[in-house]
């Protein structure tokens, strides 16, 4: 199993990611930059899109990176069912690329928000999920500015009979739409969320509850074999 691991100028955790597939889990990984246009299908197994500011998050978080030659790639991979994780300024990236519903927009507070929160896990059934256990509550810490996630009353619909809806905050602390902290496609191959699962993978650094979502990955990789 192997996974790779986009750079954007001012990406700043694929470091932290590379530390847990490679280091923690033990995965061979690959780092690709942003100006390629690779067929991460004959490459890769799965797709780590980091935190960061990429593009020094001018015009809007992901908005730039959306044009970028390696976004072709991206939707090509996820077209025929690549795994895709968007982590903070990933998840915003998907969504500026239409690969996720929703927008990330300014916080409540209109402030950086850096600090540790905790999740309820609302959907199981997903590749990213499966090791969670329903409405199981785990700490993740997040760190933005833009992280308020926002739908239409009709998309919050949609994404609700869909189960899409992945993880919530337990208390609302930066406006988010129904407390959602991370959703995922329909297909559930592509999940987005504002929390850092790639900083929760070690006890010491405080919580292991991201390396779950990691694990989970490879769980469902060997249940389809």
């Amino acid at each position: 199993m192997k996974f790779g691991i986009i750079q954007f100028p001012g990406s700043n955790c694929e470091k932290d990611c590379l530390h847990v597939t490679q280091e923690v889990l033990g995965l061979e990984t690959h780092l690709f930059d942003y100006r390629e246009n690779p067929n991460f299908g004959r490459l890769i197994n799965y797709l780590i899109i980091p935190g960061g500011f990429s593009f020094g998050d001018y015009l809007r978080p992901g908005a730039i990176a959306k044009a970028a030659n390696i976004m072709t790639s991206i939707k090509d991979f996820a077209k025929y069912g690549g795994f895709i994780l968007g982590i903070c300024n990933g998840f915003q990236i998907l969504t500026e690329a239409n690969l996720l519903p929703g927008a990330l927009i300014n916080n409540l507070q209109n402030r950086f928000i850096c600090q540790e929160t905790n999740l309820q896990i609302v959907n199981t059934n997903t590749p990213f999920t499966n090791l969670y256990n329903a409405d199981e509550i785990i700490k993740m810490p997040i760190a933005h500015a833009c992280g308020n996630y926002y739908l239409s009353k009709t998309e919050l619909k949609e994404v609700e009979d869909n189960e899409q809806i992945v993880f919530k905050y337990t208390s609302n602390i930066n406006g988010s739409v129904a407390n959602i902290a991370g959703v995922c496609n329909k297909q559930k191959n592509i999940l987005g969320l504002m929390p850092h699962p790639e900083r929760s993978c070690e006890k010491e650094i405080g919580s292991t509850d991201g390396l779950k979502l990691f694990q989970s990955l490879l769980k469902n990789s060997l249940l389809e074999v």
